[in-house]
């Protein structure tokens, strides 16, 4: 039984309440930024109340952008980072789920060698093995393309690592019932375990979604072509010319309108991303 204490209720909802607004004032500032003028900001004081500029400012990001900053208008560079974060986190999930029901439920030798070599990938991200990795997309003419940005970042030992890892847990029992019923390895494949996998690819859907979302190293290299720029590269470029010229409510413009979808999708998705990661039991 909890005992009802209200002073420690009191504190508690107090630490929650100032953490709540630690984490939102910065992006109420940068909204209310992003709604002045920029003359607003000679004055050397970050208003604290929204202004009267904030459909002009986003339309003209939107549309235009800054064109003294070399980056495309918004509207591109969304695109861009959205085509990126989604296929990056689509061809992970089915790349890693696919190995992971190979390692898991066939039996072929070297099973776990293919595994545990699978797994050490993890000790060489893209910033390790960034110069070959650059070497081999350039020699194969994926420079400024959409396959240039998403193929190198698409395997991923984690997801592997978390559908081995939960297919362990599936009975014994399940997979023979459905041989008995004549169901082949696919159909079981495509029948019982991605069903049951829903929730573990939302969870990890969320997360690689916004690890392709904020990639940055990768896409300066690949790309000097600025109709393949993502949003972080052209967020980059004008805080860069934002400090030559007080433009920063451009700046910030840039700044909500990247986090939006990052946000969508974890608020759309936020039921089913909250039970892959703490769900036990299937």
């Amino acid at each position: 039984m909890i005992e009802n204490r209200p002073f420690l209720a009191f504190l508690t909802h107090l630490v929650l309440i100032l953490g709540v607004v630690i984490v939102v004032f910065p992006v109420y500032l940068a909204f209310v930024a992003s709604t002045h003028g920029s003359g607003d900001f000679m004055r050397g004081l970050v208003p604290l109340l929204p202004g009267p500029h904030m459909i002009e400012n986003y339309s003209f990001m939107l549309n235009e952008g800054i064109s003294t900053a070399g980056a495309p208008p918004l509207s591109i560079m969304l695109l861009n980072s959205l085509v990126m974060a989604i296929s990056i986190a689509v061809g992970k999930i089915i790349i890693s789920i696919l190995s992971a029901y190979a390692i898991v439920f066939f039996k072929f030798p070297f099973r776990l060698l293919a595994f545990w070599t699978i797994f050490i990938t993890l000790m060489l991200p893209v910033e390790v093995r960034i110069i070959p990795t650059f070497k081999v997309v350039a020699d194969l003419g994926m420079l400024n393309s959409y396959p240039g940005l998403i193929i190198p970042l698409i395997a991923s030992a984690t997801a592997t690592f978390l559908f081995r890892q939960f297919f362990l847990t599936v009975p014994d029992e399940l997979m023979e019932a459905a041989r008995v019923d004549g169901a082949g390895p696919m159909k079981f494949f495509r029948d019982i375990l991605l069903p049951l996998s829903r929730t573990n690819i939302a969870a990890l859907f969320v997360i690689l979604f916004i690890y392709g979302w904020v990639q940055y190293l990768w896409p300066l290299l690949v790309t000097t072509d600025s109709r393949y720029y993502t949003i972080v590269m052209g967020i980059k470029r004008l805080a860069a010319t934002a400090d030559a010229e007080p433009q920063w409510n451009f700046v910030m413009a840039a700044v909500i309108l990247a986090m939006l979808p990052p946000v969508l999708v974890v608020i759309l998705m936020q039921r089913l991303f909250v039970k892959g990661l703490v769900e036990t039991e299937k």
